[in-house]
């Protein structure tokens, strides 16, 4: 599992880059080359990667373990040994890839014994990186400053090594007695002491564990937004070591079949968290891992039958009412009331690729929003199709209120790959007979606000008016067509155009009432008066004919629907 040192790019997240490595670590700013000559390393000799050798050096550390990622550093000068480099289960020239990507300066190796020599591939796989490397007799001289500061950084790592594999029986012991996300960060929070959080790749919790005083640090804390979600939104999804004045935050990926399913988060205020310790997040993580698999297996089966269910449902396949309830409630869920269908689409625009493969977005945007109407309706019903996730819940006193609230807390406060999506709400009904007409409900209310408002987009489809008319022509040019027959040169992309439209549409919402249309417009009275006998010779006096002014009305929803020259 890769970490970096991210997160500088979170509000509040610095990356602890150089102060917990131990002390005496660090060298004056120099060039490999430089480096070469110094009195550090044994007998240097290149062996590859010679046109890197202007990379500076600021940096230098021991690798004793095959797993360094949580020790690595931007500018860092990495000695390790042969026997070191044949544990790695990464190929060689994947390893030098990531030291490449994370910013080391190079690599110095020592051969164990007069038959050990360096992988095959790693000769040309440093040269085409211009990665230096070069052999040394040992791995470092014992008399230099740095020798007492490397020893006791290769021991603790050794140590770290030691303690996460006690720690790892101790996590897999709750796991194979059942234990889950809970019952793990209860365990590791009495591990590691500060506080424990199991997330969503996004940053959403989805437990917490710990000493109760460092939870209600952490509430207040830069590491979590607004909204309550850990900081995400950085490089690498923020993973890896941060600090937050004098907080420490260590992070790392849950994922399972190389698909990212979560964060681990360990929180403290009490001490400083150190590269040993996100070694520790990262191998809990890893048994993590552990439930997550075994819940897939279970939960796939789940979802299967969960999904045919409520696609027969939206069909009008799912047979009388009382076998409907009875069904639903063996998944948990209550139709024997009055509901409404809440169809979320992700809208259809670009997503960058993310820093590791992630499940499905529509079943992501399904967990997110069974997590947050859990707490709100405990009765209602929530699946992933294929396109979209469809929820049928309760009607209460204010639904569109409720519907807003699961929005936003899914959205969080932006960022943190959280992918914009559309929402279309239908009327209730209290019979599963209606079910299906609602679902068309909340797929034109869908289908049309986006066309109207664009991302994040949440309609009910009583507030669609003649856009529910205007929604089932099919045929996009006739449309188009009529809009710049009625409106003319109204149409043009120029702002003259807009500004005239503008005014024309305030003119007939108040039913062409030149005081009011005035006061909106902010309008001197003779102005607008001015502005209608301009429109009137582009459009006819379409203050004297209501016909006209059904067309124009039209025409102008037409263009907002559409998104012509708007």
């Amino acid at each position: 599992m890769t970490t970096r040192d991210a997160g500088s790019s979170a509000p509040g997240f610095r990356a602890a880059a150089d102060t917990d490595t131990g002390p005496g670590l660090d060298l004056p700013a120099q060039s490999f080359t430089e480096v070469l000559g110094a009195d550090l390393l044994v007998s240097p000799t290149l062996v590859a990667g010679d046109t890197g050798t202007s990379r500076e050096v600021s940096s230098v550390a021991v690798m004793a373990v095959p797993d360094i990622g949580p020790w690595l550093r931007s500018g860092q000068l990495l000695i390790t040994t042969t026997s070191v480099l044949g544990r790695l289960v990464e190929p060689i020239d994947a390893f030098l890839t990531r030291l490449d990507r994370r910013g080391v300066a190079g690599l110095a190796v020592r051969l164990d014994d007069d038959t050990a020599a360096l992988p095959a591939e790693m000769s040309d796989a440093a040269d085409e990186l211009g990665f230096p490397v070069v052999v040394v007799s040992d791995l470092y001289a014992k008399d230099h400053p740095l020798s007492g500061g490397l020893a006791e950084l290769s021991a603790r790592q050794v140590d770290a090594v030691f303690e996460a594999d006690r720690l790892r029986r101790v996590l897999v012991d709750v796991v194979m007695a059942g234990g889950g996300f809970a019952e793990l960060s209860v365990a590791v929070a009495r591990e590691w002491g500060g506080a424990v959080l199991i997330t969503t790749p996004d940053g959403r919790q989805l437990c917490r564990a710990g000493d109760e005083s460092e939870l209600t640090r952490l509430a207040s804390s830069a590491a979590l937004d607004s909204t309550g979600r850990v900081r995400t939104d950085s490089t690498e999804g923020g993973l890896g070591l941060h600090r937050l004045g004098d907080e420490s935050i260590a992070v790392s990926a849950i994922s399972a079949n190389g698909i990212d399913h979560g964060r681990l988060v360990q929180f403290s205020t009490g001490r400083r968290l150190r590269s040993e310790d996100l070694y520790l997040v990262e191998q809990a993580a890893a048994v993590c891992a552990l439930v997550v698999a075994r819940e897939l297996v279970v939960s796939s089966v789940e979802e299967k039958h969960r999904a045919n269910f409520i696609r027969d449902l939206l069909l009008g396949r799912g047979g009388e009412h009382a076998h409907v309830v009875a069904h639903a409630k063996t998944f948990g869920w209550d139709l024997d009331r009055p509901v409404v269908v809440v169809v979320i689409e992700p809208d259809p625009v670009g997503e960058d690729e993310p820093s590791m493969p992630r499940m499905p977005l529509v079943e992501r945007q399904a967990r997110a929003f069974t997590s947050a109407v859990a707490g709100r309706d405990t009765g209602a019903a929530v699946t992933a199709l294929a396109t979209e996730t469809v929820i049928l819940m309760g009607v209460g006193t204010d639904t569109m209120n409720l519907v807003h609230e699961l929005v936003a807390t899914v959205r969080g406060a932006g960022g943190g790959g959280r992918r914009a999506f559309g929402v279309g709400v239908s009327r209730p009904t209290d019979s599963v007979d209606g079910i299906p007409a609602l679902y068309g409900q909340a797929r034109t209310a869908l289908k049309v606000g986006r066309q109207i408002t664009g991302a994040w987009a949440v309609t009910h489809f009583d507030d669609l008016g003649v856009y529910r008319l205007l929604s089932l022509v099919d045929d996009d040019r006739e449309l188009e067509s009529f809009a710049q027959e009625t409106l003319r040169e109204l149409t043009a992309d120029t702002s003259e155009a807009q500004d005239m439209r503008r005014t024309l549409e305030v003119l007939l919402a108040t039913n062409i009432n030149i005081a009011e249309t005035a006061r909106q417009l902010h309008f001197h009275y003779n102005t607008l008066r001015y502005r209608v006998v301009k429109l009137e010779k582009m459009l006819g006096s379409f203050t004297d004919h209501p016909e006209l002014r059904l067309d124009l009305s039209l025409a102008l929803k037409i263009m907002a629907m559409r998104g012509i020259n708007s």
